[in-house]
């Protein structure tokens, strides 16, 4: 890959300090650029504001300079981008839909649940919605089963070959509220085009959005990035570790050791009792995650 090509970036939601489990994927993500010589980007994305906690976006900035890792180039504020979010809906406008079901509704009326567990949306409004609701979203219309783009493949560079069906997995997925807020998957496809990232590596709980976004990307003619994601940190009960499940933020004066944990998840080989410094962790960091990487790729499943 030529020098420059790359670029990578790290998401957090500003819902909390950073934790074990986001540091996981900060580390792969910075790592994963560092190895390629591309450009790592912070990115804060703060467009769910009641889940947004103030100064938990300045708190993770600083708790991640402390370690050694920081943006290549400004960081990009989600909330400060909705006329770019406005212009995609506009431009998915033959597609995209009102819809007037509550969460309530859409779970009494379910046929199946989908791949993250929830509900897929069983279409009630697709043709119109029913005299006296409101409008509760905007959603967009998947392809019908057995359509030749309904199912989406992609190359995880961590896991393999996947394949999810849009129609039978997912289904009709919102794009915008009635409230005004974005959807999650809207406003990380504009964003990841307008920065021109070419590799995402994330948590693997973002696995089962990708479909979603490569057909919005594919929608939008953007450009698919190269994705990657990593394995979860889970809580004793194995629960994904976030704020709602008990994590705790992470011991800055103990920046070393917080790494090596992270390292240490991510499967990778260093020599800990040669590492004492943040220097020496980053110095030995980059070739232990090339060997990780060409491991994974000598097993992995191949397409």
């Amino acid at each position: 890959m030529p020098i420059g090509s790359y670029i990578g970036r790290f998401a957090p939601s500003p819902t909390g300090p950073l934790h074990a489990g986001s540091l996981v994927a900060a580390l792969a993500s910075y790592l994963d650029a560092r190895t390629h010589r591309g450009q790592w980007l912070i990115r804060i994305e703060d467009i769910d504001a009641p889940r947004t906690m103030p100064g938990a976006a300045e708190s993770i900035l600083h708790t991640l300079a402390s370690l050694g890792m920081r943006s290549d180039a400004e960081v990009v504020w989600q909330s400060r981008r909705y006329a770019l979010y406005e212009a995609a809906l506009r431009a998915l406008q033959a597609e995209v839909y009102p819809c007037g079901c509550s969460r309530r509704e859409i779970a009494d009326s379910q046929i199946h649940s989908g791949i993250d567990g929830a509900a897929v949306y069983p279409g009630t409004c697709r043709h119109g919605m029913p005299a006296g609701k409101q409008v509760h979203s905007w959603r967009l219309r998947v392809p019908e089963p057995g359509n030749a783009v309904d199912c989406v493949d992609f190359e995880d560079r961590w896991l393999g070959p996947v394949r999810h069906c849009l129609s039978t997995e997912i289904g009709d997925f919102i794009l915008k509220r009635a409230d005004g807020s974005w959807a999650y998957q809207l406003a990380v496809v504009v964003d990841d085009a307008a920065q021109g990232v070419t590799h995402v590596v994330r948590g693997g709980d973002l696995l089962n959005s990708t479909a979603r976004q490569i057909y919005l990307q594919r929608l939008l003619g953007m450009a698919t990035p190269h994705y990657l994601h990593v394995p979860l940190v889970s809580n004793a009960n194995g629960e994904k570790l976030s704020k709602q499940t008990g994590a705790r933020a992470l011991d800055l004066t103990q920046p070393v050791q917080e790494l090596l944990k992270a390292a240490n998840f991510l499967g990778l080989e260093l020599d800990a009792d040669a590492v004492h410094t943040l220097d020496g962790f980053w110095q030995q960091a980059p070739a232990a995650w090339s060997r990780r990487m060409e491991g994974l790729a000598a097993t992995r499943p191949a397409a």
